[in-house]
């Protein structure tokens, strides 16, 4: 084999805290040849992305480095700070998780993509506006040239990975950092930038760093795989021997955590992840799945024909020129006990009929019953109830927490505010909440950013529970989790279901885990269920195409089962209409008992 591009020896990385020096990272070795890829892949925490901002010297002025960062002969470690910039963006290109961070959003992408070419490889302004052009047309943007006059909001996520990916690119670099660039994209995209890194490493010859916390994707895409466990490299080798024998008790854990899409073929009920420890690899016993669904009484949400779209304005007057046709004639029942999953990539209308039933958006039209409440006649008062019986829970727990109020207050304020109980009593009321999601009621008095991100899940959990709801809104409330941390929460939450009778709207665009926690299903695309029913059912089959296309876009966490997948520029089509469109009507063909398939709907707009 050809010598290591970038050969990485006794890495140390500290930090300053207080004071004292702490190590973060600690004696890593790693080497990447040219063409190859090698993934690093570990849990939040781990130290993999401070290995790969250690690599780019990207670390603020209390870091310290030791040990030895060889690149293409040179130790990155001993060079001046203006030699270093000659090399990042250059030699060695970086993708970050979230795009927005690496674009700036009242910069045009041309001028992005130029600013880059201009410096590094000292082209005049026609000539890197035409390579700009040629590469993002290499990425696969369609109509390249005129998408060099628009600003980054008007990418989609999965876009915008592709314009960072090209700015990456723009000076042929020898080695691609990637850090988890799929992370919080949807599956079906997330399929086409692996493929589209593939393909570009194959055409530029780059040697390729994967960082992620994902074992599915490591099996798709790496060559050579590095574990991390709390800053230490643990293990090391090819692909399939790390995924075949797997030595260290942290890799093992890691592989048995990862939830596999068809492993709850037969099964008709939810089923609790196995909580594997990840410091042993051992594996507690999965607890039994009882049927919770409540048929005796009525269901506690029902939707009928909803309708919510968003008026485009245009003009000084701003006169209504068109609509964001978002949701489009939605109907589902929801059962005490029960758990329907709403899926779908981004765009497809899912979140905002989640918020639509709860009227944190304002619906257009149809119906929305939680017990005997209308939501869309509701007044102010009569909302508030409606509030208290349906909950929501967000994807980023952080966010749903005021970081000045201390974890028990913010979950004694909506018991204050609906004046469930008085004052007095809500100290007792509190610790009970902590110690029903699993947290100890001492953990009261502190404030959100002192809990991990799994453990300030718990707390909107606890919040959420704190009103006795009957319906929970789930929105993506695991997406963000460690695998690990995922299946904690997910069986939290199947346990809560169990001892309260909670009925769950679980929104995801993850499979896998749908898989694991419904009871049913509904498919989303354009606005539109295309595809409902029990889970077995849809998950064993499926008939609507864009169902299929879901299943097939997860990542097989096996190496020797990596497929060649079709690179596609695919992406959720605008479900923008011109004013005074009325939709056709839907037509359903019922499979089986329950189980629905769109047969005629909203085509999109050309």
């Amino acid at each position: 084999m050809n010598e290591p591009i970038l050969s990485i020896s006794n890495l140390t990385t500290e930090f300053r805290v207080g004071g004292e020096w702490r190590d973060v990272i600690r004696n890593v070795d790693l080497d990447i040849h040219p063409r190859e890829t090698v993934a690093v892949v570990g849990e939040s925490g781990s130290g993999k992305s401070v290995t790969a901002l250690s690599i780019m010297r990207l670390l603020g002025r209390n870091a310290r480095l030791s040990g030895r960062i060889l690149f293409e002969g040179q130790d990155l470690l001993a060079l001046p700070e203006e030699d270093m910039q000659r090399i990042r963006g250059n030699r060695i290109g970086m993708i970050f998780q979230e795009p927005m961070t690496s674009l700036n959003p009242v910069l045009k992408i041309g001028e992005q993509i130029t600013e880059v070419l201009i410096e590094h490889r000292g082209l005049d302004h026609a000539a890197a506006m035409a390579e700009a052009a040629r590469l993002l047309e290499k990425v696969r943007i369609p109509s390249a040239r005129q998408r060099l006059n628009e600003y980054p909001l008007s990418f989609s996520g999965g876009m915008r990975q592709r314009v960072v990916i090209a700015i990456a690119l723009a000076c042929e670099p020898k080695l691609l950092i990637a850090d988890e660039p799929t992370t919080a994209l949807d599956v079906t995209i997330q399929a086409q930038i692996l493929e589209l890194i593939k393909e570009l490493q194959k055409e530029e010859e780059m040697a390729v760093l994967f960082i992620t916390h994902d074992m599915g994707v490591v099996a798709e895409i790496s060559d050579r795989t590095a574990v991390m466990y709390r800053g230490d490299v643990v293990e090391t080798g090819t692909t399939e021997q790390i995924f075949k024998s797997p030595v260290h008790p942290y890799t093992r854990a890691l592989l048995s955590a990862v939830p596999q899409l068809g492993s709850m073929n037969g099964q008709n009920l939810p089923l609790r992840f196995p909580i594997v420890d990840m410091a042993t690899g051992s594996v507690e016993p999965v607890k039994p799945t009882v049927d919770t669904v409540r048929l005796d009484v009525p269901p506690a949400l029902r939707v009928a024909n909803l309708v919510t779209r968003f008026p485009v304005k245009k003009g000084i007057l701003r006169r209504t020129v068109g609509n964001i046709h978002a949701v489009e004639n939605v109907s589902f029942e929801l059962r005490e006990g029960e758990t329907l999953s709403l899926v779908g990539e981004s765009g497809c209308g899912k979140s905002t009929t989640g918020r639509s039933i709860l009227r944190l958006t304002e619906l257009t039209s149809g119906t929305v019953a939680i017990r005997d409440h209308d939501v869309a006649r509701a007044g102010k008062r009569e909302l508030a109830e409606i509030r208290r019986l349906a909950q929501m829970i967000f994807q980023d727990p952080f966010e749903s927490l005021n970081p000045r109020i201390r974890i028990g207050d913010a979950i004694a304020e909506p018991i204050i505010a609906h004046g469930l109980m008085p004052r007095a009593e809500v100290g007792t009321r509190v610790p009970q909440l902590l110690e029903q999601v699993g947290l100890s009621p001492s953990m009261a008095d502190r404030f959100p950013h002192e809990f991990s991100g799994g453990q300030r899940q718990r707390v909107c959990i606890a919040r959420a529970l704190a009103l006795n709801p009957k319906v929970i809104v789930a929105d993506e409330s695991v997406s963000a989790l460690d695998v690990s941390i995922k299946a904690q929460v997910i069986n939290l939450m199947l346990d809560l279901q169990e001892q309260l009778g909670l009925g769950y709207l679980f929104i995801s665009h993850d499979m896998a885990v749908v898989e694991r926690i419904s009871h049913r299903v509904a498919v989303m695309y354009m606005g539109e269920i295309v595809e409902i029913g029990p889970r077995q059912a849809v998950f064993e089959n499926p008939q609507h195409d864009y169902t299929r296309k879901l299943m097939s876009a997860v990542p097989i966490a096996d190496p020797t089962r990596r497929r060649v997948r079709h690179l596609s520029n695919d992406e959720i089509r605008t479900p923008y209409r011109e004013a005074g469109f009325t939709p056709p009507p839907q037509k359903y063909r019922e499979v089986d008992e329950g189980h629905f398939v769109l047969t005629q709907h909203l085509e999109p707009a050309a």
